[in-house]
């Protein structure tokens, strides 16, 4: 079996893209975003900053392109009532990152021969926060974490998709693990739905998020005291994740903290404009 290509990513978050894009942009990276099944979306990035050399290695002091799609999945997930999921890959090995809420994110390494590496309690919970089939998927995911001088990662990455297919997964034609980063970016393109996603400035943000709010039924659950709280709670994680992310240079992480500052701050706002004063 031979190794994966150069690095590709994908951003796959169980739900619709009106609940996404509002979302990513917060992100402030340019991606691509499209339906991608039943309540499933798929976000592509359009630029790389893990800074691929050719070999999906980090050049000029760059992240790896595992620990940034982890940092986004997190960024993602830590303001959003869906998970999010992280695929990745490049020449030396492929894995996925899960997402979701402030949980702490699990994941999976495989080598690029297959060989796997990680621990079958992450599988399980994998599929526990999906809510998948606790005994015929699990058997399928525990499958891919067993020796299997045939299956490369490539193969490892396409047998969980086969899992995920059974969850509502389709993902639109061209997306596949193995695949460099510009020809995900140019086959995404191309599909019917897709949409563009970048940052139009704070103001735009945040009025797209609150169009989501008023239109799928959140606002509900952002006021009263609970929420106040969970919002205050946000802000205080957002500012010394920010500053984590800061002093390691990790736009993942950076843009994990300004997330959750921002939906922090978004809460209070919405609590104290849509909660009657005397």
């Amino acid at each position: 079996m031979s190794s994966l290509e150069p690095a590709g990513a994908l951003l796959l978050c169980r739900a619709e893209p009106d609940a996404v894009g509002p979302a990513a942009q917060l992100l402030r990276e340019r991606m691509l975003l499209a339906p991608a099944g039943r309540e499933w979306s798929v976000l592509v990035p359009e630029t790389k900053p893990w800074l691929d050399a050719g070999d999906g290695a980090p050049r000029g002091g760059g992240e790896p392109v595992d620990r940034i799609l982890g940092g986004w999945a997190a960024a993602l997930a830590v303001g959003a009532p869906w998970p999010v999921l992280a695929l990745w890959w490049n020449a030396d090995h492929s894995g996925f990152t899960l997402a979701s809420g402030f949980r702490r994110p699990v994941g999976y390494v495989w080598l690029a021969n297959g060989t796997p590496v990680g621990e079958h309690e992450a599988l399980r919970t994998f599929a526990a926060r999906l809510g998948l089939d606790p005994v015929f998927d699990v058997q399928s995911l525990e499958a891919l974490a067993e020796p299997d001088p045939e299956a490369d990662a490539r193969a490892r990455m396409l047998g969980l998709l086969a899992v995920l297919a059974r969850a509502g997964l389709t993902l639109p034609a061209g997306l596949a693990p193995g695949e460099p980063a510009d020809r995900l970016r140019e086959a995404v393109r191309v599909q019917p739905g897709v949409e563009r996603v970048e940052w139009g400035g704070w103001r735009d943000a945040v009025r797209a998020e609150l169009d989501v709010v008023e239109h799928s039924g959140v606002g509900l659950w952002l006021r009263g005291p609970k929420a106040r709280l969970l919002a205050a709670a946000q802000l205080a994680a957002g500012v010394p994740l920010t500053a984590y992310g800061l002093h390691r240079r990790s736009g993942g992480w950076v843009a994990a903290g300004v997330v959750l500052l921002a939906q922090g701050a978004l809460g209070l706002a919405y609590d104290w404009v849509s909660t009657p004063h005397d």
